[in-house]
């Protein structure tokens, strides 16, 4: 299997290719869209290339080497997930992402420093449902570039169907997770849980690492049930991943994750671990959690008294334990599965990732 650090380097190059033909089309528009070129070079620029390199990495499992094609749908993913991020941050209000203003931040500094009339939060708000839908636009594009030059016709289906059911389980978990910050005055505590968890699949888990792999694999002409071993390992890492990011989101290093430290706390997230320490804590404690999830005004002293809840009630121990089971599942079905050498060490790795990562 190549070097995950090649495909990198690949995907890199062809998002730059991409912004920069469609740079063109964007200013024979207007000059007014010059922000939307150089924000979508800022919000594709650098990191780690998670969801192209599984997508890569489903593919290698069945072949030796890497099209120019299969480098066009994993970075298509890379801007799907741009766009995912833009409009997450608009609902979640965040003012970060990765330690620089987020979308709709940098519209509203833009509307500030221009002197326009109205509200720098109206224009902010608008422009970067905009830009994010911009950018969904530009995935698709890059996606159908990519499965138009795969010769067999039935592989870019496969691969086509995947893709579209990403989109759908991604805005139906994005939904659901909204629905998890308003209804939890009405939610049992014994189901907040499972509902907790329901998020933690179609949200993140099943577009973070199963979905790539499967789109991936699929364009390469996988069978029905390379598919299913691939999901099978997928689904779980999927899982831990966003289980970790759970913990990165309230105990992270705002110097490393680019967040201010306890920002799911602020934003009101019903995570997994807030389900978990829920279900150990006290009434009189529960109220006062409940109280101060969702203020995006706690002050730091605030923020460490309840991060010493969420740790005295066993819930960090319980989420951990649950990131050890889920890639424990993952490494049964590698150890087991029908592969090649170098994609078991190439997923023995991603798992070990998912496990250890910092931000």
């Amino acid at each position: 299997m190549q070097d995950s650090s090649q495909w990198v380097t690949r995907v890199n190059a062809r998002l730059e290719q991409f912004i920069l033909d469609r740079e063109s089309i964007l200013r024979a528009v207007s000059p007014d869209l010059e922000p939307f070129i150089d924000f979508s070079r800022q919000f594709l620029s650098g990191g780690k290339r998670f969801r192209a390199r599984c997508a890569l990495m489903g593919y290698a499992t069945l072949h030796d080497s890497v099209p120019d094609h299969v480098i066009d749908v994993a970075s298509a993913l890379e801007i799907f997930h741009a766009a995912a991020l833009v409009h997450d941050d608009i609902m979640d209000k965040s003012d970060t992402r990765r330690g620089a203003p987020s979308a709709h931040r940098r519209f509203e500094q833009l509307h500030r420093s221009s002197g326009w009339g109205g509200t720098s939060d109206d224009f902010g708000t608008s422009s970067a449902l905009l830009f994010g839908d911009l950018l969904l636009a530009f995935s698709d594009e890059l996606y159908s570039n990519g499965i138009a030059a795969e010769e067999d016709r039935s592989h870019a289906r496969a691969s086509r169907i995947e893709f579209d059911r990403m989109r759908i389980d991604v805005t139906a978990g994005q939904y659901l997770d909204i629905v998890e910050e308003r209804a939890w005055p009405v939610v049992d505590k014994l189901e907040a849980l499972t509902r907790a968890q329901r998020v933690v699949v179609f949200k993140s888990a099943k577009y973070s690492i199963e979905a790539p792999l499967v789109i991936g694999a699929a364009l390469g002409g996988a069978s029905v049930s390379e598919l299913d071993t691939l999901r099978s390992i997928g689904l779980p890492l999927g899982i831990a991943f966003q289980l970790r990011d759970d913990l990165l989101g309230v105990f992270g290093d705002p110097a490393v994750t680019g967040k201010p430290a306890g920002d799911d706390l602020r934003e009101g997230k019903r995570t997994v671990l807030i389900a978990l320490a829920q279900q150990q804590l006290p009434g009189t404690a529960i109220r006062l959690m409940d109280e101060l999830l969702g203020d995006p005004e706690l002050d730091d002293e605030q923020i460490a008294m309840l991060q010493q809840t969420l740790i005295n009630s066993g819930a960090v121990d319980a989420l951990e334990a649950m990131i050890t089971d889920q890639v424990a599942k993952a490494h049964a079905v590698i150890d087991t599965a029908r592969l090649s050498t170098s994609a078991q060490a190439a997923l023995r790795e991603l798992a070990d990732v998912v496990t250890r990562r910092s931000s």
